[in-house]
């Protein structure tokens, strides 16, 4: 599909642009794949490229790093040049827009990661590689970016209370038992299964998709006030006593770095 590259790279985010009507987005934040504030940025301004695009009907993401698609939210860095990133104006923008949005999913994606693809239309995995969690509340804090309102609609009330308040690491086959995803794909069909999908949408009428979307968009849309007053409340969680007294050992225990902690999320967030 891709005969010659036009890529429009920032920092963390590289998009590629050479097939008409279609872009694919590749996120690379070494060393784990964590969401940062420039990264959100870099979404932000993504989103209004997308809704700029005319001719554009379907965008992709996909990880740079074979073993994280995005770790998880991280603080490491310099906050957001909007103070708080926009990231539920970016995603409500993004759910709302006439474009197809799908996250293709290999490696471990979790906690920010996880309500990144949450915020996209659709959610295809490699059924070996990827691992799914929510493990907000095994560090003290509580999921900020979506989880906690689009998760029900997706699972139902009870299993979002099974995977948010557990913490605990799902394989792709589950998630996709439990409606998080809407496929979990053998990895050694992943790709071609993903380019004949592109290839579908690629041959409709952009009006048909688009209108399509905006009127199934009436049902099932998490609401942005909700999603707002949520993550309003996560950024004062960092002050919490649970979370002040997590954080030193999640920080002795390697965490936002590559190694077994990380790796093994899920099962080692229960054991400090």
């Amino acid at each position: 599909m891709h005969q010659k590259q036009k890529f429009m790279a920032n920092n963390k985010i590289t998009t590629d642009k050479s097939t008409p009507g279609y872009w694919r987005v590749i996120l690379n934040n070494p060393p784990i794949n964590a969401i940062d504030d420039s990264m959100y940025d870099e979404v932000y301004d993504l989103v209004e490229e997308i809704e700029n695009e005319p001719t554009l009907k379907v965008v992709t993401f996909e990880s740079a790093n074979p073993d994280f698609f995005i770790a998880h939210y991280s603080t490491a860095e310099p906050r957001s040049r909007f103070g708080k990133p926009k990231w539920v104006e970016a995603s409500t923008r993004l759910a709302k827009s006439n474009v197809l949005s799908i996250s293709l999913i290999r490696g471990r994606v979790r906690g920010g990661g996880m309500e990144f693809t949450m915020a996209s239309d659709i959610r295809f995995a490699s059924k070996e590689k990827a691992i799914f969690g929510q493990p907000e509340v095994g560090t003290g804090l509580i999921p900020g970016g979506g989880a906690l309102q689009r998760l029900p609609l997706l699972v139902g009330r009870s299993r979002a209370i099974e995977i948010i308040l557990g913490a605990d690491d799902y394989t792709a086959e589950k998630a996709e038992l439990y409606g998080w995803i809407n496929r979990a794909i053998p990895d050694t069909e992943f790709d071609n299964f993903v380019s004949n999908y592109i290839k579908r949408i690629l041959s409709f009428d952009k009006q048909s998709l688009s209108q399509c979307k905006e009127t199934i968009n009436h049902f099932g849309l998490a609401d942005k006030g909700q999603l707002q007053a949520t993550e309003d409340i996560f950024f004062t969680t960092f002050g919490w006593p649970g979370a002040l007294a997590r954080f030193p050992k999640l920080r002795e225990k390697g965490i936002g770095t590559y190694g077994d902690f990380e790796l093994n999320l899920g099962k080692n967030i229960a054991n400090l």
